[in-house]
């Protein structure tokens, strides 16, 4: 008798919040509740104490109130909440609400931005060295001493193996009229390669450049830019999202967003990782991006300004696309290698603080 007793007073408790519900005019329990944030505003930095409260649109009475993060549970100290997550850029604040024996979320979108503006960089030329002009430079990597070279365009997409010093290319694969090729990475002896806008990489043996397998894009946009940590690969798509991938089944299992002080930026291509940063080419600027790899923040920007004056504009310039792009970094030397599409010289640089 109890048990039935119990069971007919949770259905009456239920059906007692549907009238109350329904008789206020909201079918969604949701929509009696909103998150409110100091200023109004959706826009933060990481590690911001930010006022907050619960809009009660009905006067509910209350029994448990949490907000959360990325899945951890934010406390609320004198009313104000410390934003705080392991990676930055578009995030969704939840509230978990408990009144009477019900329980609901709702959320906010919100974004959250690096704590600092990025620090500006210059660069100190070494050498220079030949770089063949015909070739529309996507990706830059450095393997064993040898410089590997992806390049783009349809009918002139090609993988390369090039002799840094004299430009010399020694072994070349050139891809299908129809593909358009885009960025490198190498690890473990394997090749990674993009494609553009076909939702295609492949994967070549390094040494013998031999062709071992393909694989499809999952939810990434399109195929940009790719660097390794010696774990996993780094993908850029041309938005503001850099994918992480698995070298073996190479399945996106993740991505960060790249974000300054002040906004999220979505102009990644060309990569490089060294020392828990990615170095990125920024899309048709002269310049170069300094991200943490962890969290997404824009730590530098390297002006790359004059670099462009030096070279000899050829048959295949292009002067909206010849532009900076392509960046390995030579471990024995600690020097970074950079050139650009079509341009007829490969920079050795050392990348320094502005004074």
């Amino acid at each position: 008798m109890k048990k039935v007793l119990n069971s007919m007073v949770k259905l009456l408790s239920v059906f007692g919040f549907l009238l109350f519900f329904l008789g206020c005019g909201e079918t969604d329990p949701t929509k009696l509740f909103a998150i409110q944030l100091e200023g109004n505003g959706n826009k933060f930095q990481q590690g911001q104490e930010v006022g907050v409260a619960l809009k009660n649109k009905k006067e509910i009475e209350i029994t448990d109130l949490q907000y959360s993060l990325d899945g951890e549970t934010l406390p609320v100290t004198n009313g104000k909440i410390k934003l705080d997550a392991k990676t930055l850029g578009n995030k969704i604040l939840v509230a978990k609400i408990g009144y009477g024996d019900q329980s609901i979320q709702i959320e906010k979108k919100i974004r959250l931005l690096a704590q600092s503006a990025p620090q500006v960089y210059t660069y100190e030329i070494i050498n220079t060295y030949p770089h063949d002009q015909n070739a529309y430079t996507q990706g830059l990597e450095f393997h064993k001493g040898i410089l590997y070279e992806s390049t783009g365009k349809k009918g002139g997409s090609t993988v390369r193996k090039v002799n840094f010093e004299t430009g010399e290319v020694s072994e070349k694969i050139e891809m299908d009229a129809d593909v358009f090729g885009e960025g490198i990475t190498l690890l473990n002896d394997q090749l990674y390669h993009l494609t553009w806008q076909k939702r295609l990489g492949y994967v070549y043996d390094a040494n013998t450049l031999e062709k071992k397998k393909d694989f499809m894009y999952g939810k990434s946009r399109e195929g940009w830019g790719l660097c390794n940590d010696g774990t996993k690969l780094y993908k850029s798509d041309g938005t503001e999202k850099i994918w992480f991938l698995d070298p073996e089944t190479l399945e996106e299992m993740g991505y960060i967003e790249t974000v300054t002080n002040k906004s999220i930026f979505n102009k990644a291509n060309e990569l490089e990782y060294v020392n828990g940063k990615i170095y990125a080419n920024v899309y048709q600027k002269e310049s170069m991006m300094i991200i943490d790899a962890t969290t997404g923040a824009i730590e530098g920007v390297i002006n790359f300004g004059g670099l462009k004056n030096k070279i000899r504009k050829g048959a295949n310039w292009d002067e909206g696309n010849s532009v900076l792009n392509g960046v390995a970094y030579h471990q024995e030397r600690g020097t970074f290698f950079v050139t650009g599409k079509n341009w007829d010289k490969l920079f050795e640089v050392q990348i320094r603080k502005k004074e």
